[in-house]
């Protein structure tokens, strides 16, 4: 049974900005191995340091996520083209050369450059999200055999209405120009106010100013691979990994955030497997409108924090049966909507033991850390405040009708359907990726590290049992019901004793 998509893909070149991103890496790889017959694909990057263009395509390529469709098309990179450039410079900052060389090549255009910073300045986070996507859009209106316009997976705009489409396909050029021309001159930093307007983040400010036609809109937790071509794969260590992997050393035990809102974790490699089959749809049926599809599972397989928590990191489960090697203490995690005990549990829980083992670090001759670690996480946690105390309805009408139109071989390749998707098993890969991917742990030191944890769990029990024989000892002292209670109750463990003596002599 033939792919239609594969086929549609055969023959034809694309141009991918954003290809050295997260997403943009699965997307590349995922078009050379289930699109084997695709003829060139062509990404924009630029240079960085002493590193040319070619050689961070090189670097690239030399990562894991690559070895499956290395091992099935040993040739694969010869259809892989470096075009130097930069997305805030006018015409992408291609040279005239390769502008012609694209204008006369390319089919298909893959839009996936963008900052995931969500509290970047806004000035720089337009520079990039909006002025880079108009620069992107100029291109378009180019390229002389262009069959996709452009598919630009962008933060979700999570105040507005769910969109299902964009009925009006082009924004004029001076409208950007306004934007940036109000970046220079007024500090906009104070749009962000929520009286003005409740939207979280300077990245989601941008977003809305970004209404170029859209056939994606990427949800904001877009996380490590489920399935293909490797689960659990990741590369980076920014946003959600970035707190996982400080739950899972046991440096966070507190989060703000509700138990019943939807995470909204969507598999980048599904993500990927979308936005190729949409650029499929568009091409093929011409719809007069531009179709929005949610990239999200909370509608159709909702993943809530609360169960989040549980899946990472209470007793008995991932991150204590694949436990990282870098512990701090015993992994556990709680979301807290109210702000009053939040702030109790950050003193007691995070604030008050970094600082006693910072104390404990200099004591022995070494640099404290902890605190300025704690510092980084509570960062992380500011940005991500906002999304852990709230959750969206969006329709999924768009995601659903394309699905219908793909074949049993496509829904097989391609699949996106997050129906399908099985909570407790993407967890599992999810922490075990964060070992292999991002932490680069060797998995044959696991033996030891669940010999540690076993070490760190005695620790707050014994401090528990002093505390309590302690506290005990000083009512005993102070207080003659206290001593009561306790001269009963060791009588009674003497009268259990004996019995059990006396019922084992009758035994033999």
């Amino acid at each position: 049974m033939t792919s239609a998509i594969a086929d549609f893909y055969k023959d034809k070149n694309v141009f991918v900005t954003g290809a050295t991103g997260f997403l943009g890496k699965v997307l590349v790889e995922k078009l050379l191995r289930s699109c084997p017959e695709v003829k060139g694909i062509y990404l924009l990057i630029r240079p960085r340091g002493p590193q040319t263009v070619q050689e961070r395509l090189n670097k690239m390529v030399e990562c894991k996520l690559f070895d499956k469709v290395r091992h099935e098309q040993p040739t694969f990179h010869c259809k892989l083209h470096a075009i130097p450039g930069e997305m805030c410079e006018p015409d992408l900052g291609i040279s005239q050369s390769d502008q012609g060389m694209l204008v006369s090549k390319i089919h298909i255009l893959f839009h996936a450059a963008a900052t995931v910073n969500f509290n970047a300045p806004l000035k720089a986070s337009m520079q990039l999200n909006v002025v880079g996507t108009r620069y992107v859009i100029a291109l378009c209106h180019d390229l002389k055999h262009l069959q996709v316009r452009t598919v630009s997976p962008l933060s979700s705009i999570c105040n507005a209405y769910p969109l299902q489409t964009i009925t009006s396909p082009s924004v004029s050029l001076p409208t950007t120009n306004h934007h940036q021309s109000i970046c220079n001159a007024y500090p906009l930093q104070t749009i962000t106010s929520p009286s003005v307007m409740p939207i979280p983040t300077t990245n989601h400010h941008q977003s809305i100013c970004n209404a170029y036609p859209l056939q994606t809109i990427t949800s904001p937790s877009v996380m490590l691979t489920h399935y293909k071509p490797s689960p659990g794969w990741c590369d980076n260590f920014s946003g959600p990994v970035q707190l996982s992997v400080a739950v899972g050393t046991g440096l966070l035990r507190f989060m703000r955030g509700k138990n019943s809102a939807y995470a909204d974790i969507v598999p980048v490699d599904m993500t990927a497997n979308l936005i190729i089959a949409a650029a499929w749809d568009t091409a093929v049926s011409r719809l007069e409108t531009i179709p929005v599809y949610n990239v999200t599972s909370g509608g159709v397989n909702p993943l809530k924090w609360g169960e989040f928590s549980k899946y990472c990191a209470m007793l008995g489960t991932y991150f204590n049966k694949h436990p990282l090697d870098k512990l701090f203490r015993t992994p556990n995690i709680t979301f807290i909507n109210n702000s009053f005990m939040y702030q109790f549990w950050q003193i007691v829980s995070h604030k008050g033991p970094a600082y006693l083992y910072d104390i404990w670090l200099s004591m022995i001759g070494q640099k404290p850390k902890v605190w300025k670690m704690y510092e980084k996480v509570e960062r992380a946690l500011s940005k991500f405040e906002y999304f852990t105390s709230h959750h969206w309805e969006w329709s999924h009408d768009n995601t659903d009708a394309l699905m219908a139109k793909m074949g049993t071989e496509d829904k097989k390749i391609f699949n996106f359907d997050y129906r399908g998707l099985h909570w407790p098993t993407y967890m599992e890969n999810y922490v075990l990726g964060m070992k292999k991917y991002v932490l680069k742990e060797d998995m044959d030191h696991l033996p030891m590290t669940k010999a540690r944890l076993n070490r760190l769990r005695n620790i707050p029990r014994c401090f528990n049992t002093i505390l309590i024989v302690v506290v005990w000892r000083v009512l005993i002292a102070r207080t003659k019901i206290a001593r009561n209670i306790w001269h009963l109750v060791v009588s009674l463990c003497f009268k259990f004793l004996q019995y059990l003596r006396i019922s084992s002599k009758r035994g033999h």
